[in-house]
C-alpha cells in the first residue's frame, strides 16, 4: 500500500482531477483513507458505484452526507451507460473553466468497478473488467473527448484493514482476493450482522438454510458449506438477497446540511 500510494503521488504530478470509485454498499470502508493526502487541493469526484445493489434510501443519505461536507459525489450503476452519463456531466462541469486539456486519475479499491466506470464514460469497452479483485494490473490512459484524458490505475487495498467488520465487508463485496478469506466465515458474519441490524426481521437465509435449499449436500447428508458459501456470496453480489448497504450513513444536521 505504501509503495503503491507513493506511485499514485508521483502520478498526481500529471493530474488535474481525481475520481475515486467506491462500492455504494460500503461508502466508508470502501474509500481510500490515504487519498486526501496525495490528492491535495485537486478537484475530486466521488463515484458511488453499484447503486443498483445498495439500499436506495441509504445511498440518498450518503449523498446528503457528502454534500454536507462539500464533496462532489454521485451514485451510478457502472454497467448502464445512461447512469454513468451523470459522471460525464459532472466532469464537464469540473473541467469547464480550464483552458487546456485536463487529465483525471481514476482510483479505487480492487473490484470497485473503476474499469466499468471508464468504459461507461468512453461509451465503449476499452478497460478490462471482471468480477474479481486485481484485474487491472498496469496504468492505462484513455481519451474522453478533446479536453479530458483518464488514467486507470490498479486497485489498491490497504495493507492492514482497520477492523474485523471492515475485513468481512470488503471481502463480501469482492475487494479482497478470493483466496485470502474463508467464505464460510464471511457468510456467517454477514448474516449475523444482518440479523442484528434488522432486529431479526430479515428474510435472507443463513448459510445452513441456504445450503439445504440449494442442494449443497454431500453423501451421507453432510452439508457442503464451502461451495455453498461461495454461491451465497455470489448471490449477494448479484442482488438476489435484495438491495443492501452494509454501512448506514451518518446523520446530517439540517442546520449544517
Amino acid at each position: 500500500m505504501a509503495a503503491a500510494m507513493r506511485r499514485i503521488g508521483e502520478y498526481m504530478k500529471l493530474i488535474d482531477i481525481v475520481i475515486e470509485v467506491v462500492d455504494a454498499r460500503v461508502p466508508q470502508t470502501g474509500a481510500n483513507p490515504m487519498l486526501d493526502r496525495v490528492a491535495g487541493r485537486r478537484p475530486r469526484l466521488l463515484v458511488l458505484n453499484r447503486e443498483d445493489l445498495a439500499d436506495p434510501a441509504q445511498t440518498s443519505r450518503w449523498l446528503a452526507f457528502f454534500d454536507s461536507k462539500a464533496r462532489r459525489a454521485i451514485a451510478v450503476n457502472g454497467l448502464e451507460q445512461s447512469s454513468v452519463a451523470k459522471g460525464s456531466r459532472v466532469l464537464a462541469e469540473i473541467a469547464g473553466g480550464a483552458r487546456t486539456a485536463q487529465r483525471a486519475i481514476v482510483v479505487g479499491l480492487p473490484n470497485s468497478g473503476k474499469s466499468s466506470i471508464i468504459n461507461g464514460l468512453l461509451r465503449r469497452s476499452a478497460a478490462r473488467t471482471e468480477d474479481r479483485a486485481g484485474v487491472t494490473r498496469a496504468l492505462q490512459w484513455f481519451r474522453v473527448g478533446a479536453n479530458l484524458e483518464l488514467m486507470d490505475t490498479p486497485g489498491i487495498l490497504v495493507p492492514k484493514i482497520s477492523s474485523p467488520d471492515a475485513q468481512w465487508k470488503l471481502a463480501l463485496v469482492g475487494a479482497v482476493p478470493r483466496e485470502r478469506y474463508d467464505p464460510e466465515d464471511i457468510a456467517a458474519r454477514f448474516h449475523r450482522w444482518l440479523v442484528e441490524s434488522t432486529n431479526g426481521r430479515t428474510k435472507v437465509p443463513d448459510l445452513e438454510t441456504f445450503s439445504r435449499s440449494r442442494g449443497f449436500m454431500r453423501k451421507g447428508g453432510e452439508i457442503d458449506y464451502h461451495n455453498a458459501a461461495q454461491s451465497y456470496i455470489k448471490d449477494f453480489n448479484e442482488g438476489k438477497f435484495g438491495r443492501i448497504t452494509l454501512e448506514p450513513a451518518p446523520h446530517v444536521d439540517a442546520k449544517t446540511a
